[in-house]
């Protein structure tokens, strides 16, 4: 009895090692389909999106300001905020968090 007994516990095992692994598959799926791939999209639109920033371009940064391009460098550029001409500030581009195009 004993034996038919060990030999059932150790195929319950078995399984359960094979359905955790489901689980760990299915967990690590979902999280890469509903988290990590969403995130990745958004970083590259708002990589192309900062390619796009030209001067005199109006831009919203991180912070919430709205201002005006007036300079460009690699990763940093120079806004200009309100209508004081003084109010220059260089920032990184990643802060950007919005543009509008000048209407021509």
């Amino acid at each position: 009895m004993n034996i038919l007994l060990g030999a059932g516990g150790e195929e319950l095992a078995g399984f359960g090692m094979l359905g955790m692994m489901g689980y760990l598959v299915l967990i690590f799926g979902f999280l890469y389909f509903f988290m990590m791939r969403p995130q990745k999209k958004e970083r590259k639109r708002h990589e192309a999106m900062l390619s796009q920033v030209a001067i005199g371009d109006s831009v919203l940064t991180n912070s919430g300001f709205y201002g005006t391009v007036i300079d460009l460098a690699d990763d940093t550029v120079i806004v200009e905020f309100g209508n004081n001409k003084n109010c220059r500030i260089p920032m990184q581009k990643k802060c950007i968090t919005q543009i509008e195009k000048p209407e021509e």
